[in-house]
């Protein structure tokens, strides 16, 4: 593959030694715990004041505008200093997030404020997540990825279930206004590490200046002219399409069917996030020698995950949600770090960005597709389409003899 290599600007230690970025991971987990704790007090105050149609337009009202803006923020990723619209874009979060305590704190709140605060975040998210996506390449080495991504997504993970555990409470007891603080805190620590602290290792090259749309497009053309990288893009853009109504649709249906209750829905939703960690920070022990084929692979077993969710009792549908949750942490650490080392680095902001807007645009749709199919045949047909048309997914990368042979370990 012809990639723009990287150019080092200071050697960085190894990564079980490396007290910089060990830092920055534990600062994002800190963030994603804030941003876990404002979602459930943006959703729970929508119920409390609106109709369950109109709370739901609420919590995915940032979704279109960060569909619409998404491949923008793509081609900003690979033109600008990600490290300057990480903070640009964080700094206005911080803004946000005040302007809606105080709003709250003077007058109760309204669905246009709520409204407001999605929006917002959803279009800061735009131009933030693919800058960010291009960090880690920045500040290790392409052979530490694997580990990289593992304790990072581990990390985010467990911060991400502490900030939903505590998010009841902190609106229970103070309400949006203290949320929104809360969270802002949490972001005026990220912009203060991404300041201060957060120096890239190494310079990715940068996008000529165009017009943004011309950009944009020179994305897609590069996006046919390298097969290798279209194809891992397509694979990543569909991975969530099969899992996601399966666990976010399917498990409710089949406790509701079966007479399980909402607590069994509760358990096996904790059994996908510790095998999602448990997946994850198991790459930084066992670390697969081919590591792009060893997450192709573990995706399979995942489709077979996902038809076991919709058979059996209740102890074999729980076995089901762990694996689904331990092949999905597994993957997406060796597949992701597969993705940042192997994209050409001129192209990794809108590849980023177009792998995210797979998911912001279809995922409505696989939904939709999913409950649609649950209503017209037996519940246990959805499960096994989504679940075979997962593992038949994967046929296509590990027929490619790149992603077979391919090591992100160095050459000696």
């Amino acid at each position: 593959m012809s990639v723009a290599e990287p150019i080092v600007l200071q050697e960085p230690p190894p990564f079980p030694r490396d007290r910089r970025v060990h830092a920055w991971i534990g600062i994002k987990a800190l963030s994603d715990a804030g941003d876990a704790l404002w979602t459930i007090a943006l959703a729970w105050t929508a119920v409390q004041i609106a109709t369950p149609a109109v709370a739901g337009l609420v919590v995915a009202a940032g979704t279109v505008p960060r569909a619409a803006v998404l491949l923008f923020g793509g081609i900003l990723a690979d033109r600008a200093d990600a490290r300057r619209v990480m903070l640009l874009f964080n700094a206005l979060r911080v803004g946000v997030l005040i302007a809606v305590a105080l709003w709250v704190v003077a007058t109760p709140p309204t669905i246009a404020v709520l409204l407001f605060a999605a929006i917002a975040f959803g279009v800061c998210d735009a131009f933030y997540e693919p800058s960010a996506g291009t960090i880690a390449r920045q500040l290790v080495r392409a052979s530490d990825l694997p580990a990289y991504s593992a304790v990072a997504q581990t990390a985010s993970r467990l911060g991400t279930m502490g900030g939903a555990a505590l998010g009841g409470v902190v609106v229970a007891h103070a309400g949006l206004a203290g949320s929104a603080s809360a969270n802002a805190l949490t972001f005026v620590v990220v912009v203060a590490f991404i300041a201060l602290g957060l120096r890239p290792r190494f310079a990715l090259p940068r996008a000529a200046k165009e017009p943004a749309l011309r950009g944009i497009a020179r994305g897609f053309v590069h996006l046919k002219n390298a097969p290798t990288t279209r194809t891992l893009v397509l694979a990543l853009s569909g991975l969530n399409l099969a899992v996601g109504p399966a666990v976010g649709i399917g498990l409710a249906l089949r406790a509701h069917d079966q007479g399980w209750g909402a607590q069994a829905v509760g358990l096996f939703e904790a059994l996908l996030g510790v095998g999602a960690a448990l997946g994850a920070v198991s790459v930084a022990r066992w670390r697969p020698r081919r590591e792009a084929s060893a997450g192709f692979w573990a995706l399979v077993v995942q489709g077979g995950g996902i038809v076991a969710l919709g058979i059996g009792p209740a102890w074999t549908v729980a076995m089901a949600s762990f694996v689904i949750g331990a092949t999905a942490g597994y993957a997406s650490v060796l597949l992701s770090s597969t993705f940042a080392a192997t994209i050409d680095t001129a192209y990794l902001g809108r590849m980023g960005a177009i792998t995210r807007l797979g998911d912001d645009c279809l995922m409505p749709l696989a939904m939709i597709a999913f409950g649609t199919l649950a209503s017209a045949t037996a519940l246990w047909v959805p499960f096994t389409v989504f679940g075979a048309a997962m593992a038949a997914l994967m046929i296509v990368p590990l027929r490619n003899r790149t992603f077979r042979e391919l090591s992100l370990r160095p050459v000696n």
